[in-house]
Parts: C-alpha cells; structure tokens; sequence
C-alpha cells in the first residue's frame, strides 16, 4: 500500500462536500500535490468568512483571484476592495503558458481561460462608477464614529441632525453639516437652545475641525447624491454568473481612517439593507478587502468593536467578508475567531520575533500527523498554501498544504485605455456618474443667515426679555430631573445595533 493513500483518504473525506464547490487545487503530500486528493471548498459555506495571509510576493492577491473569479462562476456575485490595482485582470480571459500547462497537469486538472464580467468603481478621482452617500443617510451614530468624537459631541451631533430633520434642512454633503455647525454657534445659537438646549463653542469647534480632517482625506468626494444602491453589487450577467465589483481604491492607501470608515459604512448599508437569509445553498454577496490592516491600522476602539459587530451578524444575510493581509495577528483575535476559511501562504522568518509570531500562527491551525505546521510555514513556495475551512456540516477540515491552480482570467492590471473602455459599455455609469446639486442644509442657512445680517438691531425692552428667557431656561438646566431626563435621551440615541450602525428610520435603501 502506498505510504500517501491514508493522506488521501483523510483529504478526500474531508474535502468531498455533496453541493456546489470551487477546486482550489491538490494537497501536497511529501512537497509533491497529489492529483487524487484535490481540495474542494462548499460554496454553502462561504457565508462564514474568511482570511488569506502570507508574506509580500508569496501569491496571497493570484489566491484572491481564484476564489472570487470561481464564486462568479458558479452565480455568487463577489466585491473587490483593489488597493493596489491588481484585481482588474480578472475582467479579462487568462492565457496559457508552459508554467500553467506544467502546474494544472501536477495538479490533474485541466486548464480553460475565462475572464468574468466586471464592474468598476471609485470613491476617489479614480476612474469608475462613483459611490456616494449624503451624510444624513449616515445617521448622527455612525457619523460621530467615524469622526470620534466623545459622548458630548456626539450628542450635539444627535441633536443637530434632529434640528435638521425637523426643519427640512437636507443633510447631502460635508458643506451642510458644516453650515449647520456655523449656524448653530452663531446665529442660530437662541434658536436651538430654546428648543434643544446649550451647545458649547468649544465643541462645535472641536466637530468642525474633525470634519476637516476628514475632507482632507478626499471623503468630500463621496458624501453627495446620487446616493448608491447596495442591490447594484447583487447583479449577474446574461449567462448567470456573478459580476465582480471592483472598487477601485489604489490613490487612498495612505489614508487609512478614510479606508477604514468606508468599510464600515459598507458593511453596515449592505447589513441594513438585506434581508436574514440564514445559511443558504450559496451567499448572495462575498466581499474581498485587500490591504485589511488599513481598516484596524488608525480606527478607534469604537470603530472596531462596531466593525466585530458587524462581522458576527451579517453571515446571516448571507454575506461573506474576506480579509487579506500579510500576518493573521493584523486582524484583531475577536474577528480572527470569526473566520471560517484561512489560506496562508508562506510567512518569512528574519528575526527572533518573526520566529515567535510564526509559532503562533501554526497554533491556529488543526495538528496534522502529515506536517510540521511551523516548519512548512516558512517552506511553501509561491501559489502553495496552507488551508483549512469548514464542511457542510460546519465542522472545521483536515488541513492541508495546497499546491493552487492558476487564476483563469489574466493575472496582472488592465490598461488605463482597457478600463476606459469597459467603463463605457457600464449600465450604472450613467446612473450614478451625475451632478446633483440641489438645494441643502448649506444653501437653506446661508440664506437665513443673510436675513439675520439684514434685520434690524432689538429694542432695549425685547433685549431684556431675552436675557429674562435665558435665565429661566439657564435655571431650568441646572435642575437635577431636566439633566437626568437629557441623559436618558442620549443614552436612548446610541442604544442598540440599528443605533450603533446610524441607521433611521427614515433611511431609504442606499448605499452607506
């Protein structure tokens, strides 16, 4: 009896799912794939996230690739985060060569070309379909998140959406809520006091300031209308299969709070807007998030836990999110836990602390009699890879070293004439690719505040009313029960996950 046939059996009775699955190639026994023991994947369980790690040039981006292009396929719509410009090749049929011909024939499959449909997109100056979002849609919540402010500021922010949204004031773009914040701290002060009570000029100050920082991030570029659709990324093309949505986000690598803040606003639409499926024959949707670190790199404390949050409950929407990145530990343990797949490639060791850190990582995977995890870390060549997922059943597989098949479609960018192109046969381009610039919050109060300049100086006698109604409302403020009662309101704002998501009532289904 061979010495690898109770390898392959352990390999085929753990990847053998009964459904719909992707190949990603054949598992290494001895550093030599095995054709008989190919590892399959049950697309039904790509709903429970996943990972895919390893060192820079080790083939972590050609493994993304495969699998999402292999989702498209087989009718699962993928989105693509394409920090580096790498993923646009997938819209384009791969050709063979004689290192292809020489790994598919290792592996003992055949090899056919196929490009898959593909959309492109932009939050930035990049060329694409434009993603945008209004601030109101964002909600006073998720809106202090991303710009961490304290319990206090966020508060006001609260209050000053409700002011907005009481007196008809469209919240669209950042220059609204910043029109907002001049008003309120000059000549709409006594207007929202009397209504909603004092807001210090310090803290106006304070939001006006983090609003800046953030333009100074090129977020002005996606708050405005038209607003996204999130039903946009679910599309297939004429023959059934998914259509690979690339976001295209090369120019916002340094900015990684921009990134981060994105991501959540993303996952947090795409949570709102769908409904609970439960676990399905297949996921509606998988989202691939290159360059993962940048999301966890500059986020506060609140920002992650609304991200785990996230992550937890939008598998039962029938949502996978996937992450890349270069060492597992870039992710924090709480989403770590969380995911079901892990594809690591090889991980280098230069000092004693990349040592430690590889030690680590082999502790995350099942033991094997077959490997010394920690050694094969450091082993495994470019487009092999370490693999472990979950069945059918949910139960986690045997692990093993995968030699991986090569991507169908083109490895490598497209042209900029080659996107231009594709970008004119786009459906949605049109749709979303439009100026919109119609009366807001900014036009609304720039207006009032120009009658304000206009109106005559007050007599001495409604001067003194005045200052009479602000005592009295002074007095009222300090009262123990008015406080309690105002507390009780903020606390009541940001409770439970729709609140912490910044989701309304009143959101129509969009994007963020």
């Amino acid at each position: 009896m061979s010495t690898s046939t109770p390898f392959v059996n352990t390999i085929v009775s753990g990847y053998s799912p009964k459904g719909k699955y992707i190949t990603l190639g054949a598992a290494l026994f001895e550093d030599q794939p095995v054709k008989d023991a190919q590892v399959k994947i049950p697309i039904k369980t790509f709903n429970r996230h996943g990972l895919i790690a390893g060192a820079t040039g080790t083939g972590k981006t050609i493994t993304l690739q495969i699998i999402a292009e292999s989702l498209c396929a087989e009718g699962v719509p993928v989105l693509l985060m394409d920090l580096k410009g790498d993923l646009s090749g997938i819209s384009e049929k791969g050709s063979a060569n004689a290192k292809i011909e020489e790994r598919h024939a290792a592996i003992g499959m055949p090899y056919h070309p196929e490009g898959s449909s593909a959309e492109f997109f932009s939050i930035s100056d990049e060329p694409g379909v434009r993603l945008k979002a209004t601030v109101s849609e964002f909600g006073p919540v998720l809106f202090s998140k991303i710009l961490e402010l304290n319990d206090t500021q966020s508060g006001i922010m609260a209050m000053l959406f409700k002011y907005a949204d009481e007196h008809e004031l469209p919240l669209l773009d950042l220059k609204d809520i910043k029109q907002l914040l001049q008003y309120a701290g000059n000549e709409g002060k006594a207007d929202i006091q009397k209504e909603y009570g004092g807001i210090s000029s310090s803290s106006i100050a304070t939001i006006t300031r983090k609003i800046i920082e953030l333009e100074g991030q090129g977020a002005d570029v996606f708050f405005g209308e038209p607003s996204f659709e999130v039903k946009d990324l679910l599309r297939l093309d004429e023959k059934g299969k998914g259509i690979a949505s690339i976001i295209r986000l090369s120019d916002i690598q340094d900015k990684p709070k921009l990134f981060s803040s994105f991501m959540l606003c993303l996952l947090a639409e795409v949570y709102a807007s769908f409904p609970e499926s439960g676990d399905l024959e297949q996921p509606k949707l998988c989202i691939f998030i290159e360059e993962a670190h940048l999301i966890f790199k500059e986020a506060s404390k609140a920002l992650l836990n609304q991200i785990e949050s996230i992550i937890k409950l939008i598998r039962s929407k029938g949502v996978g999110v996937f992450f890349i990145t270069q060492n597992p530990y870039d992710i924090p343990d709480v989403v770590l836990s969380q995911l079901g797949l892990k594809v690591q490639h090889a991980l280098r060791a230069f000092t004693e602390k990349d040592r430690k850190a590889i030690r680590k990582t082999a502790e995350n995977y099942p033991n094997s009699e077959f490997y010394k995890t920690d050694e094969l870390l450091t082993n495994l060549g470019i487009g092999q890879a370490l693999i472990t997922a979950l069945n059918e059943k949910g139960i986690p597989t045997p692990l093993a070293a995968v030699h991986l098949k090569a991507p169908a479609s083109r490895i490598g960018t497209l042209s900029n004439e080659e996107i231009e192109l594709k970008l004119k046969s786009s459906e949605l381009i049109h749709k979303y690719n439009k100026t919109i610039d119609r009366d807001s919050a900014y036009e609304i109060l720039r207006e009032k505040i120009q009658e304000v300049s206009k109106a005559p100086l007050p007599s001495e006698k409604e001067t003194r009313k005045t200052k009479e109604e602000k005592t009295l409302l002074d007095k009222a403020g300090a009262n123990p029960l008015v406080k309690q009662i105002g507390r009780t309101v903020a606390r009541e704002v940001t409770r439970g996950l729709l609140g912490v998501l910044g989701i309304g009532t009143r959101r129509k289904k969009s994007w963020f």
